[in-house]
């Protein structure tokens, strides 16, 4: 054997003489004795690059609507969502609609920092166009300022509408607590900024609770560029 040889390169000619000489068992029991960590590692390395892989071509996807739902129930609204995708899809315009129901946020829980971080770094991606939210979940968007005035963002028969039906919450965005605690309230925005759907047909079927009646709210985020997809989801919710 040439003394030049890397000792790498010697393993895997010992380790090939040897199976060689081995019957199909034997040769099974060798390769998963020797050789199973680095085909873990191998078969790990391949499912991580595919995984970021199928993210990347799924971001690359044109998208319609990006919705966030975080109910008052454990109940799950994907056929209420599934049937509206197909209504708009129907016009046969490019993109999907992706729905988001894995989003809890209750002020409640100790991690609820970790559920703001995620709705921040989802507003700030562009992952979210509309949610259908809780009060917590909804106050904390009038903090963020990532509420968009729902009487510039809908049509105005739509919102005459909402008005006429009292739907419309009208509310103060943007106080948030300096580092002493204190609000200042000059900094406050005041508008329309959510549709209260309690009453609605998708209130009354999803907003069910054993307790006392918890508001169910609608969000068009501030940063959307899905004006009119957003305005059909908000008419399909508000549906009586």
């Amino acid at each position: 054997m040439n003394k030049n040889t890397s000792p790498l390169k010697k393993e895997l000619q010992q380790d090939w003489e040897t199976l060689k000489r081995l019957d199909t068992h034997g040769k099974l029991v060798f390769l998963w004795d020797y050789y199973k960590w680095r085909a873990l590692v191998c078969v790990c390395v391949v499912v991580i690059i595919g995984t970021f892989a199928h993210m990347l071509w799924e971001g690359q996807k044109p998208r319609r609507l990006r919705v966030c739902v975080v109910l008052n129930t454990e109940d799950d609204c994907s056929v209420w969502f599934h049937r509206f995708t197909q209504e708009l899809k129907s016009d046969g315009a490019e993109g999907d609609v992706d729905v988001n129901q894995d989003q809890p946020f209750d002020y409640d829980n100790r991690y609820a920092y970790l559920y703001e971080v995620e709705v921040m770094t989802a507003i700030s991606a562009k992952r979210i166009d509309v949610t259908v939210c809780n009060a917590d979940m909804y106050s904390y968007l009038l903090a963020l300022n990532a509420c968009l005035p729902l009487d510039t963002a809908l049509s105005d028969d739509l919102v005459s509408e909402l008005l006429s039906r009292e739907m419309l919450c009208y509310d103060t965005a943007n106080l948030t607590e300096d580092e002493n605690g204190e609000v200042n309230l000059a900094d406050g925005i005041d508008g329309y900024f959510a549709i209260e759907l309690s009453d609605t047909e998708f209130g009354r079927t999803y907003n069910q609770t054993d307790e006392e009646a918890e508001p169910l709210y609608a969000v068009i985020i501030a940063n959307t560029e899905h004006f009119a997809d957003s305005e059909a989801l908000v008419r399909a919710l508000v549906a009586e």
